[in-house]
């Protein structure tokens, strides 16, 4: 008797634990939430889910979401988004909020959007509320040298339509930037800038930069504008400094070129004087030869160191002159 007794509760322990299992397998939890929010999703929909590695919140809640504001989805298309790495609570999030702000938006793009690795949530609130991109500062120099730098703020909105394949927010920031310095670069001079900002909120916009992005530009304002250096007389004043060691550099060789044709011409006289004193050498030599063969007399010797003396003391009367 106590063994037929102990079959009936292990009968009921493998009972519980089975219901226990199956339960936990089949949310039916979530089944009944489903059908009282009038979801049609079968049993065998929500195992099937699990088979797949599916998480049946995930597509039930926002499917739920999705009925009580009027939109209409079904259950694979949510399930097979889910399957492609996308947000499926954010891509029904988008839908609502587009539906509430009369933005035509299908489940379509709003899924490839998702899949784009864009926030298509974030995307439908910039449509609604536009979103303001502060650039970095940019530096550009006028006509007259002067360097101005200016801070814009861009206003934008979303372009759904050009969300999947639309440049971001860093595209719109350079081509700002380019904008910018095109602008103050044509001015004539850096006070006409700073007279009128406008100016530079005007040709950038003219310039249809939100061509290939994703945003709509509304509006660009200059939001700082500050005077900076004066390149253009730092330019000049470095090339003037550039022309001075040029022009030093030619005097150097110059006096180099001086100091070695003076050293030549040292040399030249030396060498002249050399042949001088050689020659003069040579001058008793020959006035004894001529004297011995008779060519000289010695009255012509006479009267040429007279000569000689006479040329001396007029070379030494003229220096005392020069003093």
């Amino acid at each position: 008797m106590p063994a037929l007794a102990t079959i009936p509760i292990v009968l009921v322990v493998v009972i519980i634990l089975f219901l226990i299992l199956l339960f936990r397998f089949i949310p039916v939890g979530l089944w009944i939430s489903a059908l009282s929010s009038n979801v049609r999703v079968g049993l065998f929909a929500l195992v099937g889910m699990r088979l797949r590695r599916v998480s049946p919140p995930l597509i039930v809640n926002p499917m739920i979401k999705a009925v009580k504001g009027g939109i209409k989805l079904s259950i694979n298309k949510l399930e097979a988004h889910y399957l492609a790495g996308g947000n499926v609570d954010r891509v029904v999030n988008a839908l609502i909020a587009a539906q509430r702000a009369d933005i035509p938006l299908e489940f379509e793009r709003a899924a490839a959007i998702d899949l784009a690795g864009r926030d298509v949530l974030e995307a439908v609130q910039m449509s609604v509320n536009p979103k303001v991109i502060e650039t970095p500062v940019v530096a550009a120099i006028a006509k007259d040298g002067i360097e101005l730098k200016a801070k814009a703020k861009v206003t934008v909105r979303a372009n759904i339509d050009r969300l999947v394949g639309g440049a971001g927010e860093q595209t719109v920031i350079a081509r700002v930037g380019e904008g910018v310095v095109t602008t103050i670069g044509s001015a004539a001079t850096h006070k006409e800038v700073l007279e009128n900002p406008d100016l530079i909120s005007r040709t950038v916009l003219s310039k249809g930069l939100e061509a290939g992005t994703a945003f709509e530009i509304l509006s660009i304002d200059i939001a700082d504008i500050d005077v900076g250096r004066n390149i253009g007389a730092q330019l000049q004043a470095d090339q003037a400094e550039a022309d001075k060691k040029i022009a030093q550099a030619k005097a150097e060789e110059r006096r180099a070129m001086a100091i070695a044709n003076e050293q030549e011409m040292k040399a030249k006289t030396q060498e002249m004087k050399a042949k001088v004193v050689e020659a003069e050498a040579e001058v008793p030599m020959a006035m004894a030869a001529a004297l011995r063969d008779g060519h000289l007399g010695v009255l012509d010797y006479y009267n040429m160191q007279n000569v000689i003396a006479d040329t001396h003391m007029r070379d030494a009367i003229a220096e005392e002159e020069k003093k």
